[in-house]
């Protein structure tokens, strides 16, 4: 992608960060520890500091540029504050054309809408420039919210997998969704 990907949804700034914004991602991570830990795998100390951030962040331009992965943040009108992020991740071209979406909110922001916003707006997108068939989209079964979520967004479950992915230290069963695109 050779234009920085902007999307605007009525309440939300969607783009890549630039590892000058690093310090947005470090008070996004440090304020919502707690709070995204039971969805998240286990995390190094790095991960909670400036340099790791701007290690996230260049890893997640590369990642983009290549077409591997394109990591969005979820950002206030303002750009001031990081409400959430999500990831089109496992980017696979060819006859698939397809991707795994992954998705976090700061705990401040939940309730309110705003992954529904962002995500639909998101979607939109994966099918259109990014040019995918298939996004793909697993929740743990107590994540009774990102259920409901993805089934408002139109993702179908499709399976069931146990200890699929290792969260906070422990395999984790996940049930399996996608959305695909319509055709015409």
């Amino acid at each position: 992608m050779s234009e920085p990907v902007r999307m605007r949804t009525p309440r939300l700034l969607i783009r890549l960060l630039d590892s000058e914004e690093a310090e947005l991602l470090l008070r996004y991570r440090l304020d919502n520890r707690d709070h995204l830990r039971p969805w998240e795998p286990l995390r190094n100390t790095t991960h909670y500091t400036l340099e790791g951030c701007r290690q996230t962040i260049e890893a997640g331009l590369e990642a983009s540029r290549s077409d591997r992965g394109f990591p969005f943040v979820m950002l206030t009108p303002d750009a001031s504050e990081v409400v959430g992020t999500f990831t089109f991740a496992n980017v696979v071209r060819g006859v698939f054309q397809a991707c795994h979406l992954g998705y976090g909110i700061g705990r401040r922001h939940e309730g309110q809408g705003l992954m529904f916003e962002a995500l639909d707006a998101a979607v939109r997108y994966a099918f259109g420039p990014l040019d995918f068939h298939r996004v793909m989209a697993n929740y743990m079964p107590r994540n009774d919210r990102s259920g409901r979520l993805l089934e408002r967004l139109g993702f179908e479950k499709e399976g069931y997998a146990k200890r699929y992915l290792k969260i906070d230290g422990l395999w984790e069963d996940h049930v399996l969704t996608a959305k695909i695109r319509s055709q015409g």
